[in-house]
């Protein structure tokens, strides 16, 4: 039958296992070339094969600006945001040998935004009777459980944002006893979240990264509006000329400063 009848991959000619197929517009995809595509790619299914064939043109030239990247800041836990502040790019992966891992180099001005998501899970904690059947507890117990979820907006041809979680484990915070009689009993929400470390040093890592992300595009932005700027006419101080300066601030008459 011709439903089971095996494929050709559209880019790389091979054919394609019954169960490795990978759908694509106007053609298929095998699973291998699938692996060379971004991990934060996900629009494959409305994909041609031309922009497939095209976004692999572009992740072998990035294997060139990964060998290229010089990591001079980290900041994150299981998935990390690494920096090059010298080449004003960064790249997220989560693993230690990255350089083999072709992870996405991007400019610092391709950041459009970056968010933070605290997903909050409840489970009532309950007791067994003396028929072993469940039952709350009065005033009734939880269990909150927390999960926290990073999103860097990004302009970028292939994916526009790179979602990933701070915390390598779901965070759960249980009613605690402080004495004989006394529990504390969490509501949920930050205050909850807040009592407990790993929570607070997960809002902390996502700020520190949300802050140095913002940062960065923000510097980079001002240096373009300031290149792409109109030059304004100054009267050189050295030799009285009407000139514009040069890309180093400096007369185009004489070669002296004008910098004041």
């Amino acid at each position: 039958m011709k439903f089971f009848e095996k494929k050709n991959c559209d880019i790389c000619g091979k054919k394609i296992g019954l169960m490795g197929n990978r759908k694509l517009d106007d053609g298929n995809l095998c699973k291998d070339c699938t692996k060379d595509l971004s991990p934060f790619f996900s629009d494959r299914r409305r994909s041609t094969v031309q922009d497939i064939k095209n976004q692999l043109a572009y992740r072998e030239e990035n294997k060139q600006e990964v060998a290229r990247f010089n990591a001079t800041r980290t900041l994150g836990r299981g998935t990390k945001v690494i920096l090059d502040e010298d080449a004003q790019k960064f790249i997220v992966s989560s693993s230690k040998s990255w350089k083999n891992e072709n992870p996405d180099v991007m400019n610092f001005s391709q950041v459009t935004g970056c968010n933070l998501q605290i997903d909050e899970d409840q489970e009532e904690i309950k007791y067994k009777d003396k028929e072993e059947r469940d039952v709350s507890y009065n005033p009734r117990r939880f269990k909150f459980k927390y999960n926290f979820w990073l999103t860097i907006n990004v302009n970028h041809d292939y994916f526009d944002e790179i979602k990933f979680k701070i915390n390598n484990s779901t965070i759960e915070i249980e009613p605690l006893q402080t004495g004989r009689m006394q529990i504390f009993m969490p509501t949920g929400g930050a205050d909850t979240g807040r009592t407990n470390a790993e929570y607070r040093q997960c809002e902390e890592i996502a700020e520190e990264i949300r802050e140095a992300l913002l940062e960065v595009r923000a510097n980079v932005r001002e240096d373009i509006a300031a290149a792409n700027a109109p030059k304004v006419a100054q009267t050189c101080p050295l030799c009285g000329a009407t000139t514009t300066a040069d890309a180093h601030g400096r007369c185009e008459f004489c070669g002296g400063s004008l910098m004041q």
